[in-house]
């Protein structure tokens, strides 16, 4: 395994972690404890999780990944050997059975952080994420912000106060934000400057073959104020693993499953899908290992974030981090890019 360092931090991280948000739906309990097994046993020492986990959320297993990974931690007391991360859900009318208010006040963030720890039955977290913005931005399937009437009131003074007092209470020791925007990444940073509040460490935001929006502003913001990635859907869903190339029926895949999250199904994911995998192919590797190296290797990603539905999927997902991919295979990727530009928003 490989190595890095959380940003202005001395926590050591694997440059894979493991994702967990199919544990309660997609996988048993027994399954979820199998990966965990492995990943650890294989030097992936950061698992990602969040309150509203398994995917996609309900009322019926809303907080079933946290539960699962609560009596891993209880059933191995090898807590102490892991990096966790979690998240408070954003605003979202469709996830009101998750508290009586989803918001980013003082008094949510410590209900839901409180509850989070008990499921993981553990007394912290190594980073708390905001999960997506109160503001009505970066929206899941949105290309770019819109303009539009949120009735949001800048409060990131308070949230990283309410952060501050989490931090010194001994509840989490860092905080990071998911599908965040360049604006709202650097507004955290000025508030946490200029007021001696916590600072952010990382973002948590989709980025793959299939999806370099990121590029675009957000990695320089990381590069320069030194804030990580932690790219989520590397794979795009498991569409660049190829298998969806094939012809063949998988009825039991995400997209086969979840017919609703349609955002890498589009015709020109499918024609660039079939184009990387062309290189991969011609240099001797498989999809997977292309995609995942591509990630895994870029400067501003402090870990790329994979999740697996069997072992057999974790077990090459991993075997990734060895695969160097040489000038002319980057090279051959960005063509295809210029070609097809972000199929995928």
């Amino acid at each position: 395994m490989k190595y890095t360092t959380l940003p202005n931090t001395d926590i050591k991280v694997s440059k894979i972690c493991l994702g967990t948000m199919t544990f309660g739906q997609q996988n048993t309990e027994a399954e979820g404890h199998a990966q965990m097994d492995y990943a650890l046993e294989k030097g992936v020492n950061f698992f990602d999780t969040a309150e509203m986990y398994s995917i996609p959320s309900k009322k019926e297993t809303y907080g079933s990944t946290e539960k699962i990974i609560g009596t891993w931690f209880k059933k191995t007391g090898r807590r102490e050997e892991v990096v966790l991360a979690s998240k408070i859900a954003g605003p979202n009318p469709n996830f009101g059975y998750m508290r009586d208010k989803l918001d980013f006040s003082p008094a949510s963030i410590k209900f839901a952080l409180d509850q989070s720890l008990q499921r993981l039955q553990t007394d912290y977290l190594d980073i708390y994420q905001l999960h997506w913005p109160e503001r009505k931005t970066n929206c899941f399937g949105q290309r770019g912000f819109k303009v539009q009437d949120d009735a949001w009131e800048d409060n990131f003074h308070e949230v990283l106060e309410t952060m501050d007092s989490l931090i010194k209470a001994g509840k989490i020791k860092h905080i990071g934000v998911s599908n965040e925007n360049p604006w709202g990444v650097m507004r955290l940073l000025e508030e946490s400057k200029y007021n001696n509040l916590p600072r952010i460490k990382t973002i948590q935001n989709p980025y793959s073959l299939l999806n370099r929006l990121f590029e675009n502003a957000s990695a320089e913001v990381c590069i320069r104020e030194n804030v990580g990635l932690l790219a989520y859907s590397p794979l795009a869903f498991g569409v660049l693993s190829g298998k969806f190339l094939t012809g063949e029926s998988h009825p039991n895949a995400r997209l086969s499953l979840f017919p609703q999250y349609s955002r890498y199904s589009s015709a020109k994911s499918a024609e660039a899908t079939k184009l990387y995998q062309e290189v991969a192919h011609k240099h001797g590797l498989t999809l997977t290992q292309l995609a995942l190296a591509f990630v895994e290797n870029q400067p501003f990603v402090t870990s790329s974030i994979i999740g697996a539905t069997t072992m057999d999927q974790l077990k090459e997902n991993i075997a990734t981090i060895d695969v160097v991919l040489s000038q002319e295979i980057i090279k051959e990727i960005n063509s295809i890019q210029a070609i097809i530009p972000d199929p995928a928003p």
